[in-house]
């Protein structure tokens, strides 16, 4: 049950989205850039990121509709479920590795992030871009991860339903909502 009045037949973020439509829009489009927009990092290898953070922050909603979203883009869910269990063996590249090494460290707190780590992902090709956004996916999704789990809102278990957001989401973006 939520914290507070929300609607009963949104899920997860969407329910505080329509709560407060005027924070939602910054919320969707920094998203929307972040995961979606072009970016030298696959919408695939961001949404990892994203699903990786939330992963670790506990956040059934939304490591389950990015993940989602990231199997859509890579055409496998199994990759999705390795990045969340353990990462270093998963089926990516050492770059992606090295950039979710970071993207973990940002979750646990930002000043764990050093300068090895960051000199350990140049060394796998990362450029500055990629793990300034790296940086910023991941302290964008323990805000969004706290928002829906700090409202305790509705986050349903059916799986069918994540595919179909996570459908929307690599095809649409952010700025949309779906149905």
């Amino acid at each position: 049950m939520p914290h507070i009045s929300l609607r009963d037949d949104l899920p997860g973020i969407s329910a505080g989205f329509a709560f407060r439509p005027e924070t939602a829009k910054p919320m969707r489009e920094l998203a929307h850039v972040l995961l979606h927009e072009p970016n030298s990092l696959t919408p695939g290898e961001r949404e990892l990121i994203a699903t990786y953070v939330s992963s670790q922050n506990d956040c059934y909603f939304c490591q389950t509709s990015h993940g989602a979203a990231a199997a859509c883009h890579l055409d496998n869910q199994e990759t999705v479920k390795r990045v969340k269990t353990d990462f270093q063996s998963a089926p990516i590249s050492s770059k992606l590795k090295a950039l979710l090494a970071i993207a973990g460290k940002v979750q646990r707190g930002g000043k764990d992030v050093t300068s090895a780590d960051i000199a350990e992902a140049r060394k796998h090709g990362a450029t500055d871009f990629e793990i300034h956004d790296t940086v910023l996916i991941a302290a964008a999704f323990c805000m969004y991860n706290r928002y829906v789990d700090g409202l305790d809102t509705w986050q349903p278990r059916d799986e069918s339903m994540y595919a179909e957001m996570g459908r929307h989401l690599a095809e649409h973006g952010y700025t949309k909502p779906s149905r």
